[in-house]
């Protein structure tokens, strides 16, 4: 009989979770009973791969400890692999005892989620322990707790070398409904191959960085529009109504655009062109869906800066003053 012991807590001296999994190995031990032991926190990059320590397994104990809410970051991540990569005929077959010692409130909610899991992802729960703890010499001092550790521990035992009937459940049945976890017909060489591949943080890396490039090729391909000088120049130059005194430099940057449209204005002279300029007063990113609305006279400046339709950083009294440069209506 083997039995694995996933641990989702930070490994903290004082920590009651690991008092209580090191009294329950002893026993196991003296049953004779092949225990193996993964600290979660020691597998942070690896996570991903150990669904794949369940195939040999016969029971599992999934243990985590409650320091401000829920069941830890560590045992979801855990959690969300046996989902995505687990070989759920095999978790089908694994009876799991779940330990949750808490410091803070919330100790059964966090046994019962981790129970839910285990049921939707088919497996067979046990009963298991929780419990409030706030000092850990409060398990070591009573002789009580060290008793009801060792039933747990045999309950456990024996119900995996008896194999003992557990009754169908709602949860369980979610796996048949709707474990949709996009259709990848596996075989369990294939899921261990593409779990340790996603382990692999250059495998991954590389991959982000092709499916980037790729992506940025086919956008170009797709929406590339070369400025052809004309568009919105005609309503800049028709519209402008120039301000005493007033002088400055807008950028428009169309995402649609490959280059942006530069506005100068000084005094009672106003050039517009596609280009750079060394010096903006005011750069505003906009659609050209929104800079037509807004040069159809159905939208202002400030309206489209108000409602996040268009981004600008610079002088907000230099964009304020766009609308008096160019009534559009």
């Amino acid at each position: 009989m083997k039995i694995n012991i996933y641990y989702g807590g930070r490994g903290l001296i004082g920590d009651p979770t690991i008092y209580v999994l090191n009294n329950m190995q002893e026993v196991l031990k003296e049953l004779n009973v092949n225990v193996e032991r993964y600290d979660l926190y020691e597998y942070k990059n690896n996570i991903i791969t150990l669904p794949q320590t369940l195939k040999d397994a016969d029971g599992v104990i999934l243990a985590t400890t409650v320091e401000w809410y829920g069941i830890g970051g560590l045992m979801l991540q855990f959690l969300d692999a046996c989902w995505l990569y687990g070989d759920k005929e095999k978790i089908s077959a694994i009876y799991m005892c779940p330990i949750v010692m808490s410091t803070t409130y919330g100790e059964r909610d966090a046994m019962m989620s981790l129970t839910q899991a285990w049921e939707i992802l088919g497996g067979l729960p046990c009963t298991g322990i929780c419990g409030y703890i706030g000092d850990v010499s409060e398990l070591e001092e009573n002789v009580s707790y060290s008793r009801v550790i060792e039933k747990r521990t045999e309950d456990l035992y024996r119900s995996i070398n008896q194999k003992t009937a557990v009754f169908p459940c709602s949860n369980q049945a979610v796996k048949q409904k709707v474990s949709f976890t996009p259709g990848l017909n596996l075989t369990p060489q294939e899921a261990a191959q593409l779990s340790e591949l996603a382990s692999d943080d250059l495998y991954v890396q590389k991959q982000k960085e092709d499916i980037q490039e790729l992506a940025s090729m086919f956008k170009d391909l797709l929406n590339e529009k070369e400025p052809d000088n004309t568009m919105f120049l005609q309503e800049f130059r028709e519209h402008f109504h120039p301000q005493p005194g007033f002088a400055a430099v807008y950028k428009f940057v169309f995402p649609e655009m490959k280059k942006p449209l530069i506005v100068k204005v000084d005094r009672t002279e106003m050039e517009c062109y596609y280009g750079e300029s060394d010096n903006v007063d005011v750069e505003m990113q906009v659609s050209t869906d929104i800079m037509s609305e807004i040069t159809a006279g159905r939208m202002t400046f400030q309206r489209a800066f108000m409602s996040g339709d268009m981004k600008m950083k610079g002088d907000f009294k230099v964009l304020r003053t766009l609308d008096m440069l160019y009534v559009f209506s």
